[in-house]
């Protein structure tokens, strides 16, 4: 009996799944995946919604066989890609970081429903700060059970359960107010602290950390004990709030922070934060998460996948249809979380007419208003806060609403009110402005142009105003409560302390802004940028990105440009490389608005060299894209001359050469370079010479004036003077330059010095704690335990290379590490699963345009293949091999090409085997390549000793 079509195909979306055939299926076309990866496929959609670990999936895929999880992530990446499942925004297959995967999509057969999980009511006493039933004087009518489940999470954050809590919704929908009537419900005691940050559009992706460094620098000027435990626990955080150092804390500090990396900056504001709540709770408060940095977004996910106990209440606000429209990468965030359960989502929606008539009686209490009156202003505004509360005042400003014998009444028939009430928000506020004296609509307007936030220095310099008048009239402003408030003091790098304000709702700035006219609005801008520039003088650096922003829309390009520079520094300085590139670009799409002078030119090669390290990172170091930046860089050059930057120009050019394997080209330009080195005296350019030569020679098979270059650089280099490098390299030498030294000194015979080189690579690596110098050491490490046969330790190394590649997003070392972690799995036998890591390895080397080490991956490709039985694909593999190293050059893996193909050849062509030992002989000795020429050696004598062929 032929089964049914439930009992053979589970479908989902587009896709199903065929259990008779073991295909996958999308409509009618036939996706070919292998066999393990429809084995994945049907155990995940089998337990669907549920999280399945990785040791149970490689215990049911693989059973009784040994694999890393570097061949399940493979799978799954097949998986992917046969689904066009996009990682970061799953349709199907969710990872869970470092647990397991979920199948998340919806299937359409039929299957039992998981049970549901009892929701644990919290029933505990609260305290006395969160005690009586929630006022609707706070100013959230209708948003009691919102603010209930704030109250709740936040009992639980006093009993140390961590807490993240994201509150949604639109625009005026009252995420603020809501916030803002919880954290009154909190303390001034000192019981529990509170920290506030804000998000800003302007600043966009580019800030990196920017509302969590505003909140912990608050907390840090506001009470002392806070920014002694920063200090203690969080240097690298502190040391990017510097108005709380004074300059020589500011360089012993930076000093004792070189080296850091992204992943120090989480875990140090985890322990930061950690040592924080210990005896005291938190509350961190950040606002409007749609205009969020990607590195402030892998904070929260660190601080909310934490296990330790900690009293911390992350509550994060944002628009929900800002992240839909932008693609912000907010949405993946808060889904994994929510997936594991590690936060809540709090969704505010509009208000319905009894909250609406609710509010009427709290703001009109004793009225007499008609009964369709809050069901008028409900249908008007669709109960939306901000828009009834503004339409409201409308009413009570225009005299429709007035206090008639100690009672409110409406003053005109409720048929006539309808008529007189403005379409939307923009006109409602428009109209509210219009009725304020001149001077107040002036300073409001030029405000809207200092930020959502803004100081009084700042705002009066956009007016051309005496500060003193100013602040005089944002205080009567906020004494309104309509527009702004104030937002605290803010201490100058001058000593001054001045008064911060800051909009009551992003929309009103929003209005304002675009009333003002052009001209006006260019010429305030670059007003409030100069003044900027002014009071903070060599330190302004520290506010980049804001007079970046300014000076951009003060039609100021060329500082603009060059403060996108310093922001993109900055953030390289913090491992945001996203950050960085973007605000690069923005720095170069400016400065080439520019006419062409020395000044621009040079200031668009900062710009181009300021990118081109984070663009390494993201996209790897033979990608076109890096390529045009460091091609461009160089015309640069050339046109202003000798200047310091020479050196990461040619760097940077080189590198790109080499990853490509234009190896002729890469060694002539590292000649030119040491050629730079006689003739020029800035510092490091002989140092990178020789390490340049050092790295072309050793895969040109040049061994032993690879040595002699990597000697050379050794003796100039100074860990001190070298600790920045990464910044503007990439990589430190002192990592890089041993890796390569140790693969030379093997080929040459000399295994034991090739150990201590790796081994002092390593343990550099690990004290600098980069993530580019960790992946590279890694790999080198894997690689020369490869050539030595020893499959354990290169599997140790090659695993530990993917993982931290796969932290840091480095794509390149990954795959690399991959190919080797493939070889590691033919020497234990596991053939189909070392093949396929093998060729997806070599797949994604080639997407990102890598050919530098492709014969000898072609070569583990080919081992795995002929211990499979599938001699003429290995032949096929090392063919392919040996073309490119007569092609591109890259000799240091030639000799093994040939030995490989002469084992291959033996009893199908000895004559021809016989010729690849002999090659393979010559090319070792013309090397000196001891190594290769013992193991060619014995591959011919084998090849002599053989029994006779039997007749």
């Amino acid at each position: 009996m032929s089964p049914t079509p439930t009992d053979r195909l589970i479908a989902f979306d587009r896709f199903s799944l065929d259990l008779i055939n073991e295909c996958l299926w999308r409509g009618s076309e036939e996706i070919k995946i292998r066999p393990k990866a429809f084995a994945v496929l049907n155990y995940l959609l089998n337990r669907s919604g549920q999280l399945v670990t990785k040791e149970e999936l490689l215990n049911a895929v693989w059973p009784e066989t040994f694999v890393g999880d570097a061949v399940l992530k493979v799978t799954v990446r097949q998986l992917r890609e046969a689904l066009d499942d996009d990682p970061k925004f799953p349709r199907f297959i969710e990872t869970s970081h470092r647990r397991g995967y979920r199948f998340i999509g919806e299937i359409a057969t039929p299957k039992p429903a998981p049970p549901k999980q009892q929701v644990v009511q919290d029933d505990s006493p609260s305290g006395t700060f969160l005690s009586g039933a929630f006022s609707i004087y706070s100013g959230v009518v209708g948003r009691e059970d919102a603010l209930g489940t704030l109250q709740r999470r936040l009992r639980r954050t006093m009993r140390g359960q961590r807490q993240v809590v994201f509150v949604t919704g639109e625009a005026g929908i009252g995420k603020t107010s809501l916030v803002d009537a919880f954290a009154r419900t909190i303390p001034r005691d000192g019981s529990i602290r509170l920290g506030r940050g804000q998000c800003l559009e302007q600043y966009g992706t580019g800030e990196a950390y920017l509302p969590v460094l505003e909140a912990i620098g608050r907390l840090c000027r506001n009470e002392e004990k806070v920014a002694k435990i920063v200090r203690t626990h969080a240097p690298m955080w502190l040391l990017q709030m510097p108005s709380l150092l004074s300059a020589a804390d500011r360089e012993v500090l930076s000093k004792e922070v070189s080296g850091a990396t992204r992943e120090r900056m989480l875990r140090e504001m985890g322990e930061a934060l950690d040592a924080l709540t210990a005896d005291v709770p938190l509350v961190l408060i950040l606002e409007d998460l749609h205009w969020s940095d990607y590195s402030t977004l892998d904070l929260i996910s660190y601080l909310a996948t934490q296990r330790e106990r900690a009293h911390l209440l992350v509550i994060g606000t944002y628009r929900d249809a800002e992240l839909t429209a932008t693609g912000h990468p907010l949405r993946a965030v808060k889904q994994e979380l929510m997936a594991k359960q590690l936060c809540r989502e709090i969704p505010l929606e509009y208000l319905s007419e009894s909250a609406v008539f609710d509010y009427l009686t709290v703001m009109f209490p004793g009225n007499r208003f008609p009964p369709g009156l809050a069901a008028l202003i409900h249908h008007r505004t669709d109960g939306n806060p901000l828009f009834m509360v503004n339409s409201v005042n409308y009413l009570l400003e225009n005299k429709l609403i007035v206090l008639r014998e100690s009672a409110w009444e409406l003053g005109v028939d409720i048929a006539n009110i309808e008529v007189g009430v403005p379409d939307n928000i923009k006109q409602m506020i428009e109209r509210h402005v219009d009725h304020l004296e001149l001077d107040m609509q002036r300073t409001l307007e030029a405000a809207s142009v200092a930020g959502l936030e803004f100081s009084t220095p700042a705002l009066a310099a956009g007016l051309e105003e005496d500060p003193g008048v100013v602040e005089a009239r944002c205080n009567e402003l906020a004494r309104q409560g309509q527009y702004i408030k104030e937002c605290g003091a803010q201490e100058l790098p001058t000593g001054d302390v001045v008064t911060r304000f800051g909009f009551v709702h992003a929309l009103y700035q929003n209005v304002l802004y675009e009333r003002l006219p052009v001209g006006r609005r260019v010429r305030i801008h670059r007003l409030i940028a100069e003044r900027g520039e002014e009071v903070y003088g060599n330190r302004a650096v520290e506010i980049s990105v804001e007079l970046a922003m300014h000076f951009e829309r003060g039609r100021d390009y060329t500082r603009a440009a060059h403060y996108f520079k310093e922001g993109a520094n900055n953030a390289v300085r913090r491992f945001a490389y996203q950050e960085a590139v973007n605000l690069a670009h923005r720095g170069i799409e400016l400065i080439e608005k520019l006419p062409e002078t020395r000044e621009t030119l040079n200031e668009a090669l900062c710009l181009h060299l300021t990118l081109g390290v984070p663009l390494i990172a993201i996209e790897g170091y033979a990608s076109p894209n890096v390529g045009r930046v460091y091609m461009r860089a160089r015309e640069l050059y050339e046109q202003l001359g000798d200047s310091p930057d020479v050196s990461e120009v040619f760097w940077g050019l080189w590198t790109f050469y080499t990853l490509s394997a234009e190896l002729d080209t890469a060694r002539k330009l590292a000649e030119e370079f040491l050629k730079l080195g006689e003739r020029l005296t800035y510092a490091g350019i002989t140092l990178r010479a020789h390490w340049a030569l050092e790295i072309t020679n050793m895969h040109l098979g040049n061994f032993e004036l690879a040595l002699k270059h990597f000697e050379q650089a050794l003796a100039l280099y100074e860990p001190e003077a070298h600790r920045d490098d990464s910044f503007l390299y990439a990589l430190n030498p002192g990592v890089a330059m041993p890796c390569f030294a140790a693969w030379a000194l093997w080929c040459l015979g000399r295994s034991d010095d090739a150990v201590n080189q790796i081994d002092q690579a390593l343990a550099l690596a690990r004290d600098l704690g980069e993530p580019q110098g960790l992946a590279h050491a890694f790999f080198f490490a894997a690689g020369l335990y490869q050539m030595c046969g020893d499959h354990v330790m290169a599997q140790q190394y090659a695993e530990t290379a993917i993982e931290t590649s796969a932290q840091h997003g480095l794509v390149m070392y990954q795959a690399m590490a991959s190919a080797m972690h493939g070889w590691t799995l033919s020497e234990q036998g596991h053939l189909e699963e070392a093949i396929d890591e093998i060729q997806d390895a070599i797949a994604a080397i080639d997407a990102t345009s890598t050919s530098l080490v492709r014969p000898h991956f072609l070569a583990l490709l080919a081992l795995a293949l002929s211990k499979a039985g599938q001699t003429g694909e290995a032949l096929n593999a090392l063919n392919e091999a040996i073309l490119m190293v007569l092609g591109k050059g890259e000799r240091y893996y030639e000799a093994e090409l040939y030995r490989l193909k002469g084992e291959l050849l033996v009893g199908r062509d000895d004559a021809e085997a016989e010729e690849c030992f002999k090659t393979s002989l010559e090319i070792a000795r013309s090397q000196k390549a001891k190594a290769w020429a013992d193991r060619t050696e014995k591959s011919l004598a084998r090849f002599h000793v053989r029994p006779s062929k039997q007749h």
